[in-house]
């Protein structure tokens, strides 16, 4: 039995022989469009479309170098280094305001004191500020927006 088929695996399959076959025959062949020049169009164009912006202007979201500055609303305490940030004049702690604006990041508490914070930069506020929700033309309209 073993004889038998060891004998069948020496020669080549019928699948076999007919594949030798046809790639025999094609081996010299080049099939059409290989090697052949392409055809150049008559007159030859640059085709650049010109497509209007995405979005009408009414629609479109001013981006963060276009604005005066923007908020973020910041309700736990913050740390930095360590040390937890109080307002200079009341001593609050939390709900922060937390504002970027000229590359300065400033701290505004729930009563309305401001204090420029030194430790922070506009990468923080970037890294740590979601998208904007929303734009204001004044600076008490988003005060109000943020219920402060």
């Amino acid at each position: 039995m073993f004889h038998r088929i060891r004998r069948r695996a020496k020669e080549p399959s019928e699948a076999q022989r007919r594949f030798f076959e046809l790639s025999a025959r094609l081996q010299n062949q080049v099939p059409p469009g290989i090697g052949a020049p392409s055809a150049v169009p008559a007159h030859a164009e640059p085709t650049t479309a010109v497509v209007d912006d995405f979005l009408p202007p009414e629609l479109r979201v001013p981006s963060r170098d276009q604005l005066d500055g923007t908020m973020m609303p910041w309700k736990q305490p913050l740390v930095l280094g360590g040390e937890m940030v109080a307002c200079a004049e009341c001593g609050a702690y939390r709900d922060w305001l937390i504002l970027s604006t000229r590359d300065q990041i400033w701290l505004r508490c729930r009563a309305g004191h401001q204090q420029q914070e030194t430790r922070l930069d506009t990468a923080w506020f970037n890294r740590n500020s979601g998208p904007a929700v929303a734009t204001h033309a004044t600076f008490e309209d988003c005060l109000r927006h943020l219920g402060h």
